[in-house]
């Protein structure tokens, strides 16, 4: 828990062919374009990532039509829009970031998605090859099984659980994925609903709010996508180093209880001596740690 990537809103781009280990300027894409996209868009909590579709088939030479979308995750307001775009993605520039990542998308005229789920399985090898091992072998089961609407995704962190999966319009990101367990995600998603399984976090919150959610949802059963809102997050007892290693996450119900998480993060011998990812040096983020769940009456 507590290690889904952050993003408020995503804007996934339709690349054929092979992806380089930083997928934005190392593809068929326009590196200047991915730069410039990247640059623009992360300021404003909007997240950029190349898709495609799994199969071989992927590796489609010249300038096809490609498919994008754009993604708001935050409960109660999610929402998926879509497009399709002939020739260059470069008109993707003139799009409001600061709006998108406050999940405003009326100045983006693109239409609603109402299809199934998206399921986003990374299958970057070049910046992980467990990825491609593992993900791309995970993309193409679900695809031939029909199970929702299914895209290889560029990285979405956390290689080291491995087959990770990114589910929208609701941002949550599992790891070790298997294909009946996303089959499962993907019912329960199409419902408006969360498998907590596997679960590691909400993309619209930071790491302490991530795994809060998924505290309370633990402590309560809840399971409705947008009956929880992390309203706070409190950094408490700074480390030697000033930086935070505690802190009380605020968590609200929409009937109107509440909730106090105390969340830790405590390095163990696991975590110094794991990779994030293959060929990096040892050394993961300090898993975080429930320490208490107080709730109050709305």
């Amino acid at each position: 828990m507590g290690t889904a990537a952050t993003a408020r809103t995503w804007l996934l781009l339709e690349q054929p062919g092979p992806w380089g280990a930083k997928a934005l300027t190392q593809s068929r894409l326009d590196p200047a374009l991915g730069r410039a996209l990247e640059e623009a868009a992360a300021p404003h909590g909007v997240r950029v990532a190349l898709i495609r579709r799994p199969g071989r088939h992927a590796d489609v030479p010249g300038a096809p039509r490609r498919t994008a979308f754009l993604a708001h995750t935050a409960p109660g307001r999610s929402w998926v829009r879509r497009t399709v775009l002939a020739g260059s993605p470069a008109p993707l520039l003139g799009l409001d970031f600061a709006r998108l990542g406050s999940g405003d998308h009326e100045g983006a005229d693109w239409e609603p998605y109402e299809g199934e789920p998206l399921a986003l399985v990374c299958t970057n090898g070049k910046r992980d090859r467990c990825c491609a091992l593992t993900g791309r072998p995970l993309a193409a089961e679900l695809a031939a099984s029909g199970s929702g609407d299914i895209w290889e995704v560029t990285h979405i962190g956390g290689h080291r659980f491995s087959p990770t999966l990114l589910v929208l319009p609701y941002g949550y990101a599992y790891g070790r994925a298997t294909a009946p367990g996303v089959k499962e995600i993907l019912d329960a998603a199409a419902g408006g609903r969360i498998v907590t399984d596997g679960c590691r976090g909400r993309s619209v919150w930071d790491r302490p709010g991530q795994a809060a959610d998924l505290a309370v949802r633990a402590r309560t059963g809840e399971t409705r996508a947008g009956a929880l809102t992390v309203t706070g997050t409190d950094p408490v007892l700074p480390g030697d180093d000033g930086e935070a290693h505690a802190w009380d996450v605020r968590v609200a119900h929409t009937d109107g209880r509440n909730w106090r998480v105390r969340i830790s993060a405590a390095p163990t011998p696991e975590s110094a001596t794991s990779v994030a990812s293959c060929g990096a040096a040892p050394g993961v983020p300090a898993p975080l740690h429930i320490d208490s769940v107080t709730g109050t009456a709305g």
